[in-house]
């Protein structure tokens, strides 16, 4: 009898041990990036209004919105050094239009009289980087980045191994109503060891279901075949990987020097096609376009229903150049299972495909990882090292493995 009760533990055993191992190896990494994600949970709303609140204050009766070219104009006035890549308006006319020029920055520009009103808030964007640089490479620079992308990436994986075997351990070996208030719920007057027990699993039980998609799909950013898998799980060849850019310097010419870069194109014939764009999908938020670098290419307009991190209600119109006609109409249905899944993945990460709400579920998972980690490495501390003169952790943790 001793035997069989020995080899039914067996399981729960060897998944108390990889839980216990895993925390411990990675818990000061898994700390560090819930510690910056939660940190992150408002980034995109935090920055939109900073930049808003940086710039001057706009007229509150704003007249007929000046031409894409007037205000490309102004902005590249601005910035007189850098290429200007994209315009974006909002449906709320009393908003800036928004002229990036990629790495250099965004100007806002008022939409009635192309007037600059703001270069966006420099040092919240700032203070954003600094923690999204802790959150993916725990804070170093350019040369190390790719030894600390690996190291948060095995810390991912770790975390989700933590998760699962964590489901099993959480919970009650029997299930009945009295086990589960005794786990699954905050008990009051307890301290130290018995505190931390409790808060460990009645944390890891509520926020099992958001944590497991938080974690997955941060495996799925972090790694190449991962998101690969996506795609093969959806039931297609997942895409070529995209070469990374060239090394940054003067484009070489035939006979080997430096060449000019070209003029940029007339931007007037934007407006009619931005007009067919706004025309295109009814109750629309942002529309962005790219700013052509030929007179003849073709004009991509990113239309945007969402809060911004929502890619299911985002569609992208790319029309002609010169007749305005469709050359694709690409909305979030017409992609294909993988890309579809691919992209759920990058953006239930941060909880924006939900919306705000997601984005709040988010933030109080990773709050609580936070607290996971604090009290899953206490136990463990206890456990391996600092001698339990009591034995009433070590009784739990028994019961529990």
């Amino acid at each position: 009898m001793a035997a069989s009760n020995s080899l039914t533990r067996l399981p729960r055993r060897i998944l108390f041990w990889t839980h216990l191992i895993s925390g411990v190896t990675a818990g000061i990494i898994i700390l560090i990036m819930s510690v910056s994600g939660v940190l992150l949970t408002y980034e995109r709303q935090m920055i939109s209004s900073a930049d808003l609140r940086a710039a001057s204050t706009l007229p509150s009766n704003p007249g007929p919105r000046r031409s894409i070219a007037e205000l490309v104009g102004a902005a590249r006035a601005a910035l007189p050094d850098a290429r200007p890549t994209g315009v974006q308006f909002s449906a709320d006319s009393t908003l800036p239009v928004q002229v990036s020029f990629g790495r250099e920055g965004t100007v806002f520009v008022d939409g009635a009289t192309a007037m600059v009103v703001g270069r966006g808030n420099d040092a919240t964007r700032g203070v954003f980087s600094r923690i999204t640089a802790w959150h993916r490479w725990l804070g170093v620079s350019d040369e190390g980045r790719d030894t600390a992308r690996a190291i948060t990436g095995v810390a991912n994986l770790a975390f989700l191994v933590l998760v699962l075997t964590g489901l099993v351990l959480w919970f009650p070996r029997r299930f009945t109503r009295r086990q589960f208030r005794l786990v699954g719920w905050f008990r009051g007057g307890l301290r130290g060891k018995s505190r931390d027990f409790n808060w460990h699993n009645v944390l890891g039980i509520w926020s099992f279901v958001p944590l497991v998609v938080i974690v997955a799909s941060g495996v799925v950013i972090s790694y190449r075949w991962a998101g690969d898998l996506v795609y093969r799980v959806a039931g297609e060849a997942p895409p070529a990987a995209t070469p990374r850019p060239p090394a940054p310097g003067g484009e070489r010419g035939a006979g080997g020097g430096d060449r000019a870069p070209a003029a940029p194109p007339s931007l007037d014939h934007l407006d009619q096609l931005y007009t067919r764009a706004a025309a295109r999908v009814d109750g629309w938020r942002t529309i962005a376009v790219s700013l052509p670098t030929a007179a003849d290419a073709p004009v991509s307009f990113s239309i945007d229903r969402g809060t911004g991190g929502q890619p299911q209600h985002r569609a992208t119109l790319t029309l002609d150049a010169a007749t305005g006609e469709d050359v694709s109409w690409a909305p979030f249905d017409s992609l294909s299972p993988g890309r579809r899944a691919r992209s759920f993945m990058r953006f239930a990460h941060t909880g924006e495909w939900f919306g705000l709400v997601g984005q709040t579920i988010a933030g109080l998972v990773t709050l609580a990882t936070v607290v996971l980690v604090w009290t899953g490495l206490a136990l463990a501390w206890r456990r391996l090292i600092k001698r339990d003169r009591t034995g009433e952790v070590r009784e739990a943790l028994a019961k529990a493995a």
